[in-house]
């Protein structure tokens, strides 16, 4: 998600400019990024996001440089089986993108949804010469057709922040590299009454006060955030939830969301390393994965993605 937003902010920033936008709509064997990566080109060939490790983006660039030039998408395809050795095959639809000057375009009409966050679908046409990508209306009526990618685009996490503990900082540091939404809120009771979660929202209490942790939980459990993550050891974590259900009664579902302690066992002690270890569980939660070492994984790294397309 962090590219997207990379890509967004610099339409935005410069709404004089046209581009050229890359899609990866199919691939085959292993590849670095999976279908619905995308990547913009600018007027100088400079290119904005990653569809590769970086052996292709400079084709990409010269290709984008053309279809900016001649105003026509075209669809390449790249053997990195004979290539590079990577053991994968790409189909990249290449198109021009007009400035979004006053109007805007599909792709600030992407992002004004998303800052929103709206569920996006996108529909890409990738038949050249006549192809391109557009954003598809909320009820669109989706059923299979050749030569057509349709893709939902990812909301970027949000993490809500309570505290003022010497974690904080590395979140915040640790979270901004990663293109998240951060949230800081020193009481839970600055929480929005009208607050809406999503199943891309996490929650990180670590006040270092039972009194401000214990009105946390209460605020924040019965919202079923997918992630609620709490500082401190298991037999404090024990105490929280038996001062808790003295004056409220406590749904076995909420605990579920809970984390507590939060964050991976990785041999945590400082700061830094606390904070690793929890945003490393918040993004495997939100992935709905489990953690634990690739090498032991015996299925693909990358779980296979359903991408429905449409008429």
């Amino acid at each position: 998600m962090k590219a997207l937003r990379q890509i967004f902010d610099q339409v935005l920033r410069e709404p004089s400019r046209p581009w050229a936008l890359a899609t990866l709509v199919r691939t085959e064997g292993s590849t670095y990024r999976k279908p619905g990566a995308m990547l913009l080109v600018g007027e100088d060939g400079e290119t904005t996001g990653v569809l590769s490790g970086g052996c292709l983006e400079e084709e990409i660039g010269r290709i984008g440089l053309k279809v900016m030039h001649e105003h026509q998408p075209v669809l390449t395809t790249f053997d990195t089986r004979r290539l590079y050795g990577c053991e994968g095959y790409l189909e990249i639809f290449i198109e021009p993108i007009s400035a979004a000057g006053t109007k805007g375009n599909v792709l600030t009409a992407i992002a004004e949804k998303i800052s929103r966050r709206e569920i996006c679908r996108t529909r890409t046409s990738y038949q050249a010469p006549s192809g391109f990508t557009e954003l598809l209306p909320d009820k669109a009526l989706i059923v299979e057709k050749p030569g057509v990618f349709v893709q939902t685009i990812p909301l970027p996490v949000r993490l809500l922040l309570f505290g003022s503990g010497p974690e904080i900082q590395p979140l915040r540091f640790f979270a901004a590299g990663l293109g998240w939404e951060i949230r800081d809120y020193s009481h839970p009771n600055d929480l929005e009454e009208n607050f809406v979660i999503d199943d891309q929202t996490a929650a990180v209490v670590m006040t270092h006060n039972f009194g401000r942790d214990l009105a946390a939980l209460d605020r924040l459990m019965p919202l079923r955030f997918p992630y609620l993550g709490l500082l401190g050891p298991k037999r404090r974590q024990a105490a929280l939830l038996a001062r808790f259900q003295d004056f409220r009664e406590l749904d076995p579902e909420w605990i579920h969301t809970l984390h507590a302690p939060a964050g991976l066992d990785i041999g945590s002690e400082t700061p830094e390393e606390i904070a690793l270890s929890i945003l490393a569980e918040t993004s495997a939660v939100l992935a709905r994965r489990k953690g634990g070492f690739l090498r032991d994984k015996a299925t693909p790294i990358h779980s296979p993605e359903i991408f429905v397309k449409e008429a």
